[in-house]
């Protein structure tokens, strides 16, 4: 529980170094998708990095206990399937979660 609440810490000092907390500049989206097949810790690490490596994308935060990812994105850019498929091309499904169902 500490290594959590120290993560956090550290990624709310990094979003506010940053200048955006998921606030973004009016025009950005959030959406969250379900992550499979993530077995370790260091799944989210991989998963993160593809989905931040889509064009538009700006902030990525993945969950492994609830296996879930977060993301902060231009639609002008970019859009869910391109983001959903970056994660599918590196071994790890992601479903988008629509109106707070899958």
């Amino acid at each position: 529980m500490k290594r959590i609440s120290i993560l956090i810490l550290i990624l709310a000092i990094n979003a506010f170094v940053a200048g955006s907390a998921f606030a973004g500049d009016g025009h950005d989206e959030e959406a969250s998708f379900t992550v499979d097949r993530m077995t370790c810790a260091t799944c989210p690490i991989t998963v993160r990095k593809a989905m931040q490596r889509v064009e538009g994308v700006k902030e990525v935060t993945v969950d492994f206990d609830t296996k879930t990812a977060t993301v902060l994105y231009d639609p002008t850019l970019t859009d869910t399937k391109q983001i959903g498929d970056a994660s599918n091309n590196v071994g790890f499904p992601a479903t988008l979660i629509e109106d707070g169902t899958e």
